[in-house]
C-alpha cells in the first residue's frame, strides 16, 4: 500500500506526540513500511523524532535510520544513548550496522559494540570495520546462506532453514568446501527436483561471479551491472566465502558517486550538503570560484591588449560574451560525454580516435553555427568583414573548445585523477580564456587593427 506523508498527517502526528498519546501513535504507525517512517521523520523536529524512537519497535526505527540522510541520522544518534543505538543495530544486517557505527565518534564505537546482545553480530561488525568502506569488504554483509558440497539434499535443506532465520532475503545459495572456499552456487529448482539423498556435489553450478574483499566498490558496481546480478559473493585472499553484496548497497554507492561527480562538475571540492555549515560550504566552493576569478582577470587582461581596437570596433565588444559562452558550453558538452563514457566503461577507441571524432563533430557544429551568425551579423551591421571576423572566430573557438573538452578528461583519467573534475568551472574557465584570445587574434587579422 502506497502511503503519502501529507502536511495534515504530519501535523496530526505532532499533535499526538505533544499529547504523548503513545498507544495511538503505535497503532497508527505499526503497519507503516520503514521507508515511510523515515519520510515522516524527515518532517519532524528532533525532539519529536526521539520520542518516536523511544516508543516504536526497534525493527521499525533501526531500518528507518538507514534510510535517512547523513545529517539527520547524525543528529538522532547524538540524542540516543549507546545502549539505545546498540538495540537498533542489533536489528540490522551487518553492512547497515557498520555504516551506522562508522558515523559514531571513535570513543563511542566500543561502548556501542559492547552493548550489542548478539555476540556473533558484534564480532562480524568489528570484522567489517577493518575494511575500507569503499571496497567490497566494506560494502558486504555477513548474512548469507551457504551449504557444503559434501551434504546431501536433505541435510542441505535442514541447514538452509536454520541459516535463513538470520537472512532477510535469500538471493542465492552458495556452495563451499570443508575449507570454506567458494565453489559455486545452488539452483533452487535443482534442489527441489533432486532426491533427498543426492549429493550437493553432483548438482551445484560451478560457474559463479564473485569479487575479492579488496575490489573497489566502483568495480563491483560495474560487474553487477554487466551481469545483471542481484547479489554477488565476496571472498578473501584465500578464496574463502566471507560475505555478499546486494543490489541495494550498490544502488546507494552509485548514487553517492553520482552526487560526488555532480558536485565536482559544479566546482565543489568537498562532499557537502545543503544543511552543512556556512564555513564548510564556503570552503567547498571557494577554490573553484577563485579559479574562475583568475580566469576572468586573465580574459580581461587579454581584452586590455586590444583596448584601442575595441574603441574603434565597438561591435567586437558586443559579441565577446557570445564567444566566451559558446566556448564554455561546447567544452562542457564534450567533457560531459567523455566523463560519462569513462564512468560507464563504454568508451571505445583510443585518445586519437576520440579527438578525431570530436574534431569532426566540432567542424560540423561550428560550420552550421558560424554560418547562421555570419548571416545575422551581416544583416545587422551590413559589414562583410566584421561578419566574417566574428563568425570565423566562433567556428575556430568551437573546434578548439571541443578538442580541449575531450582531451582534458582523457588525460586526467590516464593520470588516475577523477575526470569529473574536468567538467564545469575548469573547462569553462580555460575555454573562456582560449575563446577570447582566438576571437581577438582572428579579428585583428581580418579587420587589420
Amino acid at each position: 500500500m502506497l502511503i503519502k506523508i501529507t502536511k495534515d498527517f504530519v501535523e496530526q502526528i505532532q499533535e499526538y506526540i505533544q499529547l504523548e498519546n503513545k498507544d495511538h501513535l503505535i497503532n497508527q504507525l505499526n503497519d507503516f513500511h520503514y521507508a515511510d517512517i523515515a519520510e515522516l521523520l524527515r518532517e519532524l523536529e528532533i525532539e519529536e523524532v526521539i520520542y518516536l524512537f523511544k516508543i516504536l519497535s526497534k525493527e521499525k526505527t533501526s531500518n528507518a535510520l538507514t534510510e535517512l540522510e547523513d545529517f539527520k541520522r547524525e543528529r538522532i544518534l547524538k540524542e540516543l544513548t549507546s545502549v539505545e543505538i546498540a538495540e537498533n543495530i542489533d536489528n540490522l544486517d551487518t553492512d547497515d550496522a557498520v555504516n551506522i557505527v562508522r558515523e559514531l565518534p571513535t570513543e563511542q564505537r566500543e561502548e556501542v559494540i559492547s552493548n550489542i546482545e548478539d555476540e556473533k553480530h558484534a564480532e562480524e561488525i568489528i570484522e567489517l570495520l577493518n575494511y575500507d568502506e569503499k571496497t567490497a569488504g566494506g560494502l558486504m554483509a555477513k548474512e548469507l546462506v551457504k551449504v557444503n558440497e559434501n551434504w546431501n539434499v536433505l541435510t542441505c535443506v535442514k541447514q538452509m532453514r536454520l541459516q535463513a532465520e538470520s537472512v532477510k532475503r535469500v538471493h542465492s545459495i552458495y556452495v563451499i568446501n570443508d575449507q570454506e572456499k567458494l565453489l559455486g552456487r545452488l539452483s533452487l529448482k535443482d534442489l527441489l527436483t533432486q532426491s533427498t539423498k543426492t549429493s550437493i556435489k553432483d548438482v551445484y553450478i560451478r560457474n559463479v561471479d564473485y569479487v575479492s574483499t579488496s575490489e573497489s566498490g566502483e568495480e563491483v558496481a560495474k560487474i553487477m551491472r554487466k551481469y545483471n546480478l542481484e547479489a554477488i559473493p565476496v571472498v578473501d585472499e584465500l578464496g574463502k566465502l566471507v560475505g555478499r553484496i546486494t543490489i541495494d548497497d550498490i544502488v546507494d554507492l552509485i548514487a553517492e558517486y553520482a552526487e560526488k561527480d555532480y558536485q565536482m562538475a559544479a566546482g565543489l571540492v568537498e562532499d557537502v550538503e545543503a544543511n552543512d555549515s556556512i564555513w564548510d560550504l564556503t570552503r567547498a566552493r571557494l577554490p573553484w570560484l577563485f579559479l574562475g576569478l583568475l580566469g576572468g582577470v586573465g580574459a580581461a587582461r587579454i581584452m586590455g591588449l586590444f583596448e584601442g581596437a575595441l574603441a574603434e570596433n565597438a561591435v567586437l565588444f558586443m559579441f565577446t560574451p557570445l564567444i566566451a559562452a559558446m566556448a564554455g558550453n561546447v567544452g562542457v558538452q564534450s567533457s560531459a560525454i567523455i566523463v560519462q563514457g569513462l564512468a560507464n566503461n563504454n568508451l571505445k577507441g583510443g585518445t586519437r580516435n576520440r579527438l578525431l571524432k570530436e574534431f569532426t563533430l566540432a567542424l560540423l557544429n561550428g560550420a552550421i553555427l558560424a554560418t547562421v551568425l555570419f548571416v545575422l551579423t551581416l544583416v545587422w551591421k551590413k559589414d562583410i568583414s566584421t561578419a566574417l571576423a566574428i563568425s570565423l572566430s566562433l567556428f575556430s573557438v568551437i573546434i578548439v573548445a571541443g578538442i580541449v573538452g575531450t582531451f582534458i578528461p582523457l588525460f586526467l583519467n590516464k593520470r588516475g585523477i577523477d575526470p569529473a573534475i574536468a567538467t564545469g568551472p575548469f573547462i569553462t574557465t580555460s575555454n573562456d580564456i582560449f575563446g577570447i584570445l582566438i576571437y581577438f587574434w582572428i579579428a585583428k587579422m581580418i579587420l587589420g587593427f
